[in-house]
């Protein structure tokens, strides 16, 4: 689990193909300093698990169904570096929400510019996201944790405040790229929760009916 909060941003160093899957080789930044084998760490919102380390690198393994979500847009993760974050631990303070680190979709970046010292976002959802963003809700973009200014039929806005775009890569991302996407979960399990209820009212009234 996650928080959003974006604690570094690292380039790939290198790749390489695996069966049905792909090496990621990281620079390793020098304020993760306690990371562990096994570790989970979110690389532009996707939770993947550390595999080997040194003082300079960290390895991970992006699996069959990550990189099915990535499909082609994995080129953007080589474009720019990436942002980077340690899984939470209890006791410290939630300054983002929580997030799990499970992407649920690469999104067309539609809008990036400068507003004064803002960064206005805007991203393209796919419908069977609609439902789970509202205005002041919140999301997670490639791992940031935002609050959602606008939404317009399918454009889903967020404001980037100035440490928001030094922390994080999000203002390096143009018109027409492809941007990691996770709604809020606790949206994803009520909403699931009530569609498995109103399936099972259907069948019990149809057996009923019978």
């Amino acid at each position: 689990m996650f928080s959003g909060i974006i604690e570094a941003t690292e380039s790939i160093l290198k790749t390489r193909p695996r069966d049905q899957a792909l090496e990621l080789i990281l620079r390793r930044p020098l304020s993760f300093d306690d990371i562990k084998l096994g570790d989970s760490i979110a690389i532009n919102g996707v939770c993947l698990t550390l595999e080997s380390f040194d003082s300079h690198s960290m390895t991970f393994t992006l699996g069959f169904e990550t990189l099915k979500v990535l499909d082609t847009s994995f080129k953007f993760w080589l474009s720019y570096p990436v942002n980077l974050e340690r899984s939470l631990s209890f006791g410290s303070r939630v300054h983002g929400h929580f997030v799990t680190g499970h992407m649920e979709k690469m999104l067309l970046v539609t809008k990036s510019e400068a507003l004064g010292d803002n960064w206005i976002l805007r991203i393209e959802l796919t419908p069977d996201l609609k439902e789970f963003c509202w205005k002041k809700g919140s999301v997670a973009i490639n791992g940031v944790s935002l609050t959602v200014n606008s939404i317009e039929g399918l454009q889903l806005e967020v404001c980037l405040i100035p440490e928001t775009q030094k922390r994080t890569n999000l203002t390096k991302y143009k018109v027409g790229d492809q941007i990691g996407f996770e709604p809020d979960t606790f949206s994803k399990a009520i909403s699931h929760i009530l569609t498995q209820r109103a399936e099972a009212n259907i069948d019990s009234k149809i057996k009923t009916d019978f």
